[in-house]
């Protein structure tokens, strides 16, 4: 895996929502890495690919209530561990569980596996509420995927906050997890 700066130079084989991704990010003059590697789908790899971004990748989590009438997108360390409870009583939303891949697609435009921020520029009604435990805004740069699981980015956290959201026009609630046991 090589880092680059920014977008691909070929963009032929890529899929839609990546470049329009890429498209968004050089609109706000938002400055990024990028390194290409085969679908993230373990631990493993994705330590290697942290290990190349020089970050620590954030772990999304794609949620909904019961009645499937909020939905929640949730970052947090890869390394701290999900308890429902724990986020249940802060948000006062109890029963929260994982969304369903079509619900994903239909606010998002992204497929498991590939769960991001990035997937808030899709999102024009607003439906999904942003959820950043408070470790992820204390690191200077963040890492998430740019709507596939092909492609991993480093971004300047402030620039997500302060330039990305406002964009998106997308507010965030602060969380506080513990994921111990």
């Amino acid at each position: 895996m090589e880092l680059y700066d920014g977008r691909p130079d070929n963009i032929k084989d890529r899929l839609p929502r990546e470049v329009r991704t890429y498209d968004f990010l050089d609109s706000l003059g938002i400055e990024y890495k990028r390194t290409d590697h085969g679908p993230a789908d373990n631990m493993e790899a994705c330590n290697e690919i942290d290990a190349v971004l020089d970050v620590l990748i954030c772990k999304n989590l794609f949620l909904c209530n019961r009645k499937k009438t909020s939905f929640y997108l949730l970052m947090m360390p890869g390394d701290k561990k999900f308890k429902t409870k724990e986020l249940s009583s802060q948000i006062n939303s109890p029963r929260l569980s994982f969304a369903d891949p079509e619900d994903m697609l239909k606010y998002l435009d992204i497929e498991p596996g590939a769960v991001s921020i990035m997937g808030l520029m899709n999102d024009k009604d607003h439906a999904v509420q942003l959820l950043i435990d408070e470790d992820v805004l204390e690191g200077e740069y963040l890492g998430c995927h740019p709507c596939v699981c092909t492609s991993s980015l480093k971004i300047r956290t402030s620039d997500v906050v302060e330039k990305f959201l406002p964009a998106t026009e997308h507010g965030y609630k602060t969380v506080h997890l513990v994921g111990e046991d």
